[in-house]
């Protein structure tokens, strides 16, 4: 079997195996970025949409960007209509091309000095005296020992590299969405807005979105409850339903399917030579589902905290809990709160979810949008239903 040694191995190539990698590699480390697909960023698993936070981590060059958007409307069960904005009336985000924003990254990360290699996927992790170091992995055809002083999982929400390394990452199915898109095209919708439905007889456990592509195309799709998709109940039965309904005409140009978990942070994200970034370490908002500005904000922390491990040469998980004590307090609390406020609503009856919405109306507009904020307003604008959040975001 051929031997290879880096400093650090990531297993996959999403936003946060790419910026842990460019991060690591542009603090002098030798890296390797491995991914089992042919070509990164396909199949795309995801809306694609994602608030101008984007900016703190990253210059989105404009050819990666399909459409952007001044707020979000949202349609509680009976139609009521909750419209998210900014007061300047200014754009809050971008809906992207992930196909090409995931290959962006990954040149990032290949000009900070990482090498990055396709068509290979990790299959075991190599432990020594209770040490995770590195990974068995199968590139073109050839199986290659790998061995690294620190292993990223970043391999979604499966996350067998976690698996493999100790970490319980199994969900409950109540704690994922399962999810159905369509790319569609001749269709009529808002074009400056995302918009989001909710109602159990639209999608169980979750939301529809339709979010703006550019033109006349959009991603229209459905997140379902993991625990109530059953056989003809599933998220593509939903969404065929959704579409049939408001877009009978409209051309379905592309499908996609995948899964977002959705139980916040529920473990330790650690252990002796290993860190999980993004999905694998659940640093995805489980009121929003948004899951791209965490996992790259978690990768830049991993990629230093990495960087910092190798040059004092210790890889354990204490040293390595620096991670996980630096996202937790830069944005385990967001994560926190909108799992309790999913949490809140979804045990709601349909008509406490009317009501919910009724406070809302008439709309939420903010100075500048991040999640915090949404989830500040949310709060606010419930306050006998969420009284017992406000501690945990002022």
């Amino acid at each position: 079997m051929k031997e290879e040694k880096y400093d650090v191995v990531v297993v996959g190539a999403g936003p946060a195996g790419s910026i842990t990698a460019k991060t690591a590699a542009e603090k002098g480390l030798d890296v390797l970025l491995i991914e089992r697909n042919a070509e990164i960023g396909v199949p795309v698993k995801c809306g694609e949409g994602v608030s101008k936070e984007i900016e703190r981590f990253v210059d989105v060059d404009p050819r990666l960007i399909c459409a952007v958007f001044k707020g979000h409307t949202t349609y509680g069960p009976d139609g009521t209509k909750v419209t998210l904005s900014v007061d300047d009336e200014g754009e809050i985000g971008y809906v992207l091309e992930r196909r090409l924003f995931d290959k962006f990254l990954a040149q990032e990360a290949a000009r900070a000095g990482a090498e990055v290699r396709v068509r290979t996927r990790a299959y075991g992790i190599i432990r020594e005296e209770g040490y995770v170091k590195g990974v068995y992995a199968n590139s073109a055809g050839e199986d290659i020992r790998i061995s690294a002083d620190v292993v990223v999982g970043a391999d979604g929400v499966e996350s067998r590299v976690g698996r493999w390394s100790g970490i319980d990452t199994r969900l409950r199915l109540a704690d994922v969405a399962t999810c159905a898109q369509f790319l569609m095209c001749d269709i009529e919708f808002n074009r400056e807005y995302c918009e989001i439905f909710v109602g159990e007889e639209i999608a169980p456990g979750g939301y529809a979105w339709i979010f703006p592509k550019g033109g006349d195309g959009a991603n229209v799709g459905i997140g379902i409850g993991g625990d109530v998709s059953c056989e003809n109940h599933r998220a593509s039965d939903y969404l065929k339903a959704f579409v049939n309904d408001r877009f009978p005409d409209g051309e379905v140009i592309a499908k996609m399917y995948g899964a977002v978990p959705l139980s916040g942070p529920v473990y330790e994200t650690v252990a002796n030579g290993l860190i999980l970034v993004g999905d694998a370490a659940r640093h995805v908002n489980p009121f929003t589902g948004g899951g791209i500005l965490y996992a790259m904000q978690g990768g830049a922390i991993a990629g230093d905290v990495i960087a910092n491990a190798v040059h004092e040469k210790n890889f354990s998980k204490r040293r390595l809990m620096e991670y996980e004590k630096r996202w937790r307090k830069e944005f385990g609390k967001v994560l926190d709160v909108g799992l309790k406020i999913k949490n809140t609503v979804l045990s709601l009856s349909t008509q406490d979810q009317n009501k919910f919405f009724h406070a809302l109306a008439g709309g939420i507009r903010t100075k500048g949008f991040t999640e915090r904020t949404l989830l500040k307003e949310v709060i606010k604008k419930n306050p006998r239903l969420l009284f017992s959040l406000a501690r945990m975001m002022f």
